[in-house]
Formats: C-alpha cells, sequence, structure tokens
C-alpha cells in the first residue's frame, strides 16, 4: 500500500480511538456513497456526527483541516444527505473535522461543528 494511504488509514484508526475516549459511539466507518466516502458516522449524545479526518506528517503546505474545503464540503453533505435517506435518523446532526498530525508524537485536534449543511 502507498504511505500515503496508509497513513490516512493510521489517521483514521486514531481518529476513531479519539472520538471514542471523547465520548462518541462509532456507528460506522467508511461509509460510500456514489458521490462521497464518509470516514466515521458517530453518535456524540443523540446527535449524528459525520466526521471528516485528515491526516498529515507536516504542515507544510497548510492545516489539515484548511484541505477541507468547500467542494469537499458538499461532497460529504450529499453523501450524509444519502445517509440520512438509507438511515431513517431524524434528529440533530453534526459536521466534525479530526485533524490527525502523524509524527513521533501523534498529536489529534477535533472540530466540532466545522461546517454546516444548508
Amino acid at each position: 500500500m502507498a504511505k500515503h494511504l496508509e497513513d490516512g488509514k493510521r489517521g483514521e484508526l486514531l481518529a476513531a480511538d479519539y472520538l471514542r475516549s471523547q465520548g462518541y459511539v462509532t456507528v460506522t466507518t467508511n461509509w460510500r456513497d456514489r458521490y462521497c466516502e464518509i470516514d466515521i458516522i458517530a453518535k456524540d449524545g443523540d446527535t449524528l456526527v459525520f466526521v471528516e479526518v485528515k491526516s498529515r506528517t507536516s504542515t507544510l503546505f497548510g492545516e489539515p483541516d484548511s484541505f477541507v474545503d468547500i467542494r469537499k464540503q458538499q461532497l460529504i453533505i450529499r453523501a450524509a444527505d444519502a445517509y440520512l435517506h438509507v438511515s431513517g435518523h431524524e434528529g440533530e446532526i453534526r459536521f466534525d473535522i479530526v485533524s490527525v498530525y502523524l509524527g513521533q508524537k501523534n498529536h489529534i485536534e477535533l472540530i466540532k461543528d466545522a461546517f454546516w449543511s444548508n
């Protein structure tokens, strides 16, 4: 597997563990719609949370969360709408981003309510 794919998978595992430590309950991971993949879908209390994980080994080109641009947000929102349709969930939802800094000491940052759907 290519190194960037390995780093991405490692980052998603670290993010899932971190979210569990914060009280989130994982519903599913790597949920795919024809438009996009949602890295983690979890519950934070009664709120269904769609989580985008961004992992980086360096911030040379920017912070991990800066790579979730408006186009990526729109794809995630579209996939979340599809998930809501098939799951039948009715209630609060939220979009979070988890930035994972990979290195000798892994560092994780959670951004709650990182963006909103219309």
